[in-house]
């Protein structure tokens, strides 16, 4: 290199800022008073509330939530499939004024996104179904309301008077108890009925048989010592009424817990009672369970209106594949009309994004909201709902669509299973 004059300093003229001009360039977050609101507003993604939930709930109520069946491979293929999408954005398209809502058996949902069943719900925060479907009601999406929920019927509809209200049914080998289930959900207008095959028998769902968390309970000295640690969850739960199966409390010969777990999951449910079922119900069908392509066209062929893909969020048959891998087959298999849901493993508005790219009408939630639940409340229900819905309002502009109706699989390249993972899923 050859030698060279050194540069000369560059000129700085330097004042004593003033605070107007600080106001501009610092801004200090007002805190949040109470502390289920700082823990809120601190959760920027459902991971954040599933750790604020580990958090502040004992560890026997987070697991039955967090974990699955078996070895849990099933739900670990669930969440690694939406990883292995990629998404190919437009580029210079218009998206001002997004329109996230999607129709949905002939109804306007505000994004394509539903709120799953899930079982016992008062027990992760006493706030329960009611909380949940009150959130939906507000935001503008459908509830879906377990048979063994711990809310009734009734009350749900209570909670959420002009709400689209679907009924989760474990259809039994007890017609009497089949028929008292449709008619309530009749009388308080309820649109949907949700079919569930995938529970002839109960999955075996290792953390919770550990935690003592069974049908009767039977708990462990660790268990019980880890609950005492958290009082705010016992006064809750010892204040606001016992825990029952409460859609269910009418049912004759007032059956133990175990009894009522032992009917819901009947090994007889066939064919036959989805055309049963479809010869009472008058209002929407869909059959939730369903991970095969064949499967899809059969129940279609037996007056379902339509079909979730779901393998119960990995708790119950494990080692079956990822729903987010047969969800394109089974579109392809029913057509392009009929509605096709999917469920597991949607933990990211992402998620939403990839499941309606490839051919979803909406999603379903369970854990993402039941981690919502037990940070907060109903509050923390409606920032999970929130973060989902910011995450996916911001992802489809960035692909450059500005309506959700707009997505199509052009948006997304998929590798449908990990190699050496599984085989593929016959068509």
């Amino acid at each position: 290199m050859t030698d060279r004059a050194p540069l000369p300093p560059v000129p700085t003229t330097r004042q004593v800022p003033r605070w107007s001009e600080l106001r501009e360039v610092v801004q200090f977050r007002r805190p949040r008073l109470g502390r289920i609101a700082r823990r809120l507003e601190n959760a920027l993604s459902v991971r954040d509330l599933r750790e604020a939930a580990r958090r502040t709930t004992p560890r026997a109520v987070f697991d039955y939530v967090d974990g699955a069946a078996e070895e849990e491979i099933t739900a670990a293929r669930n969440s690694a499939a939406y990883r292995r999408v990629t998404f190919r954005p437009d580029a210079l398209r218009s998206v001002a004024e997004p329109d996230t809502s999607v129709e949905l058996l002939g109804r306007r949902i505000a994004m394509p996104l539903v709120f799953a069943p899930t079982g016992y719900t008062r027990m992760m925060h006493h706030h329960g179904e009611a909380a949940v479907a009150t959130v939906a009601q507000h935001v503008g999406v459908p509830y879906a309301l377990s048979t063994v929920g711990s809310t009734s019927i009734e009350d749900v509809r209570a909670a959420s008077p002009d709400g689209d209200l679907w009924f989760q049914l474990y259809y039994t080998a007890d017609p009497e108890v089949n028929e008292d289930l449709l008619a309530r959900a009749e009388a308080a207008g309820y649109s949907t009925i949700l079919l569930t095959v995938d529970t002839t028998v109960s999955g075996m769902r290792l953390r919770d048989v550990v935690n003592g968390l069974t049908i009767p309970p039977t708990l462990t000295a660790r268990t019980v010592l880890n609950m005492s640690k958290f009082p705010v969850w016992w006064f809750n739960k010892l204040t606001t009424g016992g825990m029952t199966f409460a859609s269910l409390s009418g049912v004759p010969g007032n059956p133990t817990p175990a009894e009522v777990a032992s009917m819901m999951f009947d090994p007889g449910l066939d064919l036959g009672s989805l055309d049963r079922l479809r010869k009472r119900w008058r209002g929407d069908l869909l059959v939730k369970g369903i991970t095969t392509p064949a499967s899809a066209r059969e129940v279609m062929e037996h007056g379902a209106d339509g079909v979730v893909v779901s393998n119960h969020g990995g708790r119950q048959l494990d080692r079956s594949a990822a729903t987010l891998d047969v969800l394109p087959a089974i579109r392809s298999a029913v057509g392009q009309q009929a509605p096709v849901l999917i469920d597991g493993g949607v933990l990211h508005g992402q998620d939403v994004v990839a499941a309606r790219a490839l051919g979803a009408d909406a999603v379903m939630i369970g854990r993402a909201y039941l981690y919502g639940l037990m940070a907060g409340g109903q509050d923390g229900v409606l920032r999970a709902y929130e973060i989902l819905a910011e995450e996916y309002q911001r992802s489809i502009q960035l692909l450059g669509v500005r309506r959700s109706e707009d997505l199509s699989d052009r948006h997304v390249a998929f590798t449908a299973h990990a190699s050496g993972d599984y085989p593929n899923v016959s068509v």
